[in-house]
């Protein structure tokens, strides 16, 4: 199974609260680039599941996400994955979900710092990786073995090199 893990686009900087932060110009089209790029790394070409944080920017993130990548089958807002998500919790979970509905591939929108430390629970001896707004991290999990490996990290940034 493959966990795609994604931080949420460029968001402004000001807001009534920090849910309310909405993405700027900027990470709207950065989010969408990254997305027209994953949508060529799916097995299948195909996402099973997505899981969003409920805060404005993640939301909106997905939103433009989903313009390019194929319908997934399951599009769900999850609480525990905000910025104050505890990455070991999230990391059962998507165990978990792997073990029930057995999808090959899982697309994750959430905050830093979640998103570093989440990368970091599937390879025990990496540091958090540092995550620019609208990267990607790849996980590859090993439903009957349990084991996992982080495959690569990919920022708006480089995509921008390779044009």
């Amino acid at each position: 199974m493959r966990i795609y893990i994604m931080r949420h686009g460029e968001a402004q900087t000001f807001a009534a609260t920090d849910e309310e932060r909405a993405l700027t110009e900027r990470g709207e089209q950065q989010s969408i680039e990254m997305a027209r790029w994953l949508a060529n790394e799916l097995p299948n070409g195909q996402l099973d599941m997505v899981l969003v944080s409920p805060y404005l920017r993640a939301q909106q993130t997905w939103q433009g996400c989903s313009t390019v990548l194929p319908q997934a089958k399951r599009v769900l807002t999850e609480e525990g994955i905000t910025p104050y998500g505890d990455s070991g919790q999230v990391a059962t979970y998507l165990r978990a979900l792997a073990e029930v509905d057995t999808p090959a591939s899982i697309l994750l929108v959430s905050h830093l710092p979640l998103v570093g430390y989440l990368t970091a629970e599937f390879a025990p001896d990496m540091q958090p990786p540092m995550f620019p707004t609208s990267s990607i991290s790849c996980v590859d999990f090993d439903i009957e073995s349990g084991a996992s490996e982080v495959l690569w990290l990919k920022t708006p940034s480089q995509l921008e090199d390779c044009a």
